[in-house]
């Protein structure tokens, strides 16, 4: 992929009111947490959390290389991993270095924090899980390949059923792992690359891969319920809403697919580039990157367009909404606030290299890295 390089001029825009915001029913992270990949089991790139009408940087952190990993905000602290091989847990306050966990390759698997543990995989083919107090390892848990999409957490209903940690890899499998022992419980065997994060919702997941196949598994007995043909192989993860999964491919769509009847539901299609992010979702619209360097603003229902947020490079980065306002990266080397409303530019930030991480958010603050090997937080100086 061609980054976009800019000088390093910081550009602040003042951030204005926008009026919709998510529906309570849809999945949300909670408004002091972005504690996992997307911020919600379902995957819905939904914040309870209240912008500023006033951004500025509070902090920033560096490494020796760059962030293509989307952080996790819990417990009063940051985890993120980064090019060089690192998960850090920052200060979410400051910004400041806590503690440091090397692997062997790059950790683009952006973290799940639960019950005080850090689970997420590596490009060295291990998932991991750490205390997220000290960064000491609980256990590890090789693959056949590397682990570049984030881990999800399934929680049966049942009283005495045990919860698993559900994970995919480049070795074509996905994984559901004991969360205390890290010992496998049930593998299921693709026939391509895992990319993306699996989706969690109603005892099932659904998630895409290389084999241009939207696969839905029991989790209980990580049984196959149905396979969907996406006709084209998928890069991102799937956001779940009402047995509906919303996800872009390769050959320049971006699909709604009914789960329930096993086939797609609608199609949306401008120009002849790839889809890379992965969507937000609301009550009555989703919005969703694409390589055409352009952010879209889709009906939910119909899939019609409703507005395109123009930048100057690829929008590989996941958007993030949270009270009406959206936040996604572009490999122009900004990022921006637009209004879910209309579309139009709020705020902007710019870094300068490409930034293709997906935003967290939590407690008014904004947390993103970026190719140029730092992490950012931008929220309210009060």
């Amino acid at each position: 992929m061609k980054w976009f390089k800019f000088p390093y001029l910081p550009l602040v825009v003042a951030l204005g009111q926008a009026t919709t915001s998510y529906a309570a029913k849809i999945p949300a992270s909670p408004a002091d947490s972005w504690p996992m990949y997307r911020g919600s089991a379902s995957l819905t790139g939904l914040s309870k959390s209240k912008l500023s009408a006033s951004l500025k940087p509070l902090w920033t952190f560096k490494a020796k290389e760059g962030f293509h990993g989307t952080a996790a905000i819990a417990e009063g602290m940051v985890f993120v991993g980064c090019d060089d091989g690192n998960l850090y847990a920052l200060d979410f306050k400051t910004g400041k270095k806590i503690w440091a966990f090397k692997t062997d390759d790059i950790v683009e698997s952006a973290p799940l924090v639960k019950d005080s543990k850090v689970y997420f995989g590596s490009s060295d083919c291990f998932v991991y899980a750490l205390n997220a107090k000290d960064g000491k390892l609980l256990w590890k848990f090789e693959t056949e390949d590397r682990v570049l999409g984030a881990p999800n957490f399934f929680q049966p209903k049942a009283k005495d059923a045990k919860p698993s940690v559900i994970v995919g890899s480049y070795d074509f499998k996905l994984y559901s792992l004991d969360p205390v022992s890290g010992k496998k419980k049930w593998d299921y065997e693709t026939s391509n690359y895992i990319n993306g994060s699996p989706a969690v919702f109603s005892g099932l997941t659904a998630f895409g891969g290389c084999d241009a196949l939207l696969h839905v598994i029991n989790l209980n007995e990580g049984k196959k319920q149905k396979q969907i043909d996406a006709e084209a192989y998928i890069i991102g993860s799937a956001a779940v809403v009402d047995n509906m999964a919303y996800i872009g491919h390769y050959e320049n769509e971006f699909l709604c697919i009914d789960i329930t009847e096993g086939k797609i539901a609608w199609r949306y299609k401008d120009r002849a580039f790839a889809y890379a992010s992965s969507p937000a979702v609301t009550e009555d619209r989703l919005v969703v990157g694409c390589r055409d360097k352009r952010l879209h603003c889709l009906d939910r229902k119909t899939g019609k367009g409703i507005w395109a947020f123009r930048t100057r490079g690829s929008v590989d980065s996941s958007p993030v909404i949270a009270n009406g306002k959206v936040i996604v990266g572009s490999d122009d080397g900004n990022l921006y606030v637009v209004s879910l409303e209309d579309g139009k530019k709020l705020w902007s930030y710019e870094i300068g290299e490409a930034v293709i991480a997906a935003p967290a958010v939590a407690s008014g603050t904004i947390v993103i890295g970026a190719e140029d090997g730092r992490v950012y937080a931008f929220g309210s100086s009060k």
